[in-house]
């Protein structure tokens, strides 16, 4: 069993988000939220679908991501805000209804995650509006650090304000794990390769099986879970005898954009296991950082949002989803007999009744003739997330496209 220098655990970071260079202190304060108005606002019950946890990575929609400022004339007018943040958090109650009001005066929409572990969320709006939800969840006992990544969109990316109040920010379903108080040590994208080169050290994707099979890092394990509640059952079946046999030096996890191997981490060393590390900001740090030549990553990152899967170097790859089951296709799936859009695919042809097929089939005759009028139909941008038996769904935002590695993921 490879033993774990305490000392080597870093304090609890956001590994997944980067700050734009503008957002010093100064305009955080200068963005911060006026007071709000005093009524009641519900924006919406059903928060939209193809968002991106871990997702977070997990949790942006299809939108450009942005390195830098733009001259202003060439900037779209909305920014999307993607973040999340293990801390032990109270008063979520009333942090929702502050939070809808706040959100509603700033015309801000979006899904937030609140838990007593966190934050999970990701927002779209005007710059200030943007930054003004940000400032407030800042001022949470916790949170001061939060960290997000930024996007712009050249429209509303969510058809409305969703705050909900979860057991978790990201399911596992194992309630004591806590992330705020142990992780795993981070491993910067330069430092990646040469960790899991090494032939001591076992690496492991904790992303679920659609998203593992169109692209991972040479050598990495599969898990085959189709939800991140399957991973701690995995842990004991396979990954505890597999630790006893080939005693690893180290154990290196990596997913989408950070919070679910955040989270894996805190349950592994919660179990009982050493060296344990996980990428920082994971998959799509990587890719963003880490020259396309010699890179150890091979195939696409899927992503919880339209674009379905990014490259290497994070421009839209070229999978795309069958709106009826939520899951990946690649290409050469398009052409398989079974294959008709918005309707099924190889993947689903036995998982739904002539019912469900028929109202598919409706639902795409609509999208078409609003695409034939110049207009986008709701079922368009709001694919359906991976089928998989209910009580194995995430009830979060880190599963298939829906509103959590965290983002990125999430």
């Amino acid at each position: 069993m490879p033993e774990l220098n305490p000392a080597g655990v870093t304090p609890l970071q956001q590994p997944e988000m980067t700050l734009l260079p503008q957002e010093t202190d100064a305009a955080r304060a200068a963005t911060a939220e006026p007071a709000p108005r005093r009524h009641s606002v519900e924006a919406g019950d059903a928060a939209v679908a193809a968002t991106s946890l871990n997702r977070p990575a997990e949790l942006a929609p299809a939108l450009t991501s942005v390195p830098g400022e733009a001259a202003a004339e060439a900037t779209p007018p909305l920014r999307v805000a993607a973040f999340y943040r293990f801390a032990a958090m109270e008063e979520l109650v009333p942090l929702r209804l502050e939070l809808l009001e706040l959100a509603a005066t700033q015309r801000v929409q979006g899904t937030i995650l609140l838990a007593d572990e966190g934050v999970n969320g990701t927002i779209c709006g005007p710059d200030t509006g943007v930054m003004a939800v940000l400032s407030r969840l800042r001022r949470c006992p916790g949170l001061e650090p939060l960290e997000a990544k930024f996007s712009r969109a050249p429209r509303q990316a969510f058809q409305r304000l969703k705050v909900r109040l979860k057991r978790e920010i990201v399911t596992m379903g194992c309630p004591t794990v806590n992330p705020s108080e142990q992780v795993g040590t981070y491993v910067p994208p330069d430092r990646w390769d040469a960790l899991i080169d090494d032939p001591d050290t076992l690496v492991i994707d904790t992303r679920n099986r659609y998203e593992v099979a169109i692209g991972s890092f040479q050598g990495a394990i599969d898990p085959g879970t189709d939800s991140f509640r399957e991973f701690p059952r995995w842990v004991e079946r396979e990954l505890r005898p597999l630790v006893a046999e080939r005693r690893p030096r180290a154990i290196a996890m990596f997913c989408t954009g950070g919070i679910r191997c955040e989270k894996a981490t805190a349950y592994l060393l919660q179990q009982g296991f050493r060296d344990v590390h996980h990428l920082h900001g994971g998959i799509l740090r990587y890719l963003e950082e880490h020259p396309e030549a010699g890179s150890r990553w091979q195939g696409e990152c899927f992503v919880f949002d339209q674009r379905v899967a990014v490259n290497h170097r994070l421009e839209p790859g070229e999978h795309r989803l069958c709106h009826a089951c939520g899951l990946p296709l690649a290409p050469a799936d398009l052409k398989h007999p079974g294959y008709r859009e918005g309707v099924s695919c190889h993947q689903c042809l036995d998982r739904f009744s002539d019912a469900d097929r028929e109202r598919f089939a409706e639902r795409q005759r609509q999208i078409e003739q609003s695409r034939k009028r110049g207009e986008v139909h709701v079922g368009a941008v709001m694919p359906q997330r991976p089928v998989r038996p209910c009580s194995q769904r995430d009830d979060d935002m880190t599963g298939a496209p829906q509103p959590a590695e965290g983002a990125s993921g999430p």
